[in-house]
């Protein structure tokens, strides 16, 4: 039904996981911090975990993201307040095409959601520091770098102020599109570099802050 939808409304959006295996699901989020994804769920999973805990745990994990619940289980509604999954939509399965209707109409709302967005909320990244996940706008990134002496402490520099953290750059360099390898200790938000200083290879940032650039990426980022 899913993939009918999208292909005959042509939405750009993908399929990306199927499975019966909500710890599955985890994994792939745990992978992938970013996806910002519409979760189709059932509430009875034959597992220890049930949908509506899932639902919780993919929200702790992905705030913005679309959860619709589709089961037969109507009288465990209530649950998801108790769990504040903040469900989309509740579909019960007892009726073939009124499902598929309400899965198509739950999509169609996600993607104009989406659309109504995309253009106007900066893209928010998500970091671990220490034992807190913090949810930092993008546009408030400036660079990121490693600690002298110590490749796996970092520090995430921003608009006002920096923050020190465990994490390797290999990593945060896949966080967005925006962020660039300049250096081997350092990763550029190329959307907040305001000038390049080719005689000292060096960017320098909105907020007046400056971090090298090799010489290889240099001549790649002009």
């Amino acid at each position: 039904m899913i993939q009918q939808a999208i292909v005959l409304n042509d939405w750009e959006m993908m399929l990306r996981l199927s499975t019966e295996s909500p710890l599955e699901i985890l994994a792939y989020l745990e992978k992938h911090p970013q996806t910002q994804g519409i979760y189709f769920l059932d509430v009875d999973l034959n597992t220890k975990m049930n949908g509506i805990q899932l639902g919780a745990e993919i929200r702790n994990r992905n705030p913005h993201g679309k959860i619709i619940f589709i089961t037969a289980h109507n009288e465990l509604l209530p649950l998801t307040f108790q769990y504040k999954v903040e469900a989309m939509d509740y579909i019960a399965k007892d009726n073939r095409e009124e499902t598929k209707l309400r899965v198509t109409e739950a999509l169609r709302q996600a993607n104009q959601h989406h659309l109504l967005v995309a253009e106007s909320v900066d893209e928010r990244i998500r970091f671990e520091i220490g034992n807190r996940i913090r949810w930092v706008e993008l546009s408030e990134v400036m660079f990121i770098e490693t600690v002298p002496g110590n490749s796996h402490k970092l520090i995430l520099h921003l608009r006002n102020g920096s923050v020190s953290f465990l994490g390797n750059l290999k990593e945060i360099e896949q966080l967005s599109p925006a962020f660039y390898r300049v250096h081997k200790s350092f990763i550029a938000n190329k959307q907040n570099v305001a000038e390049i200083d080719q005689k000292n290879r060096e960017l320098i940032f909105n907020n007046g802050e400056r971090c090298l650039v090799a010489r290889k990426q240099l001549k790649q980022l002009i």
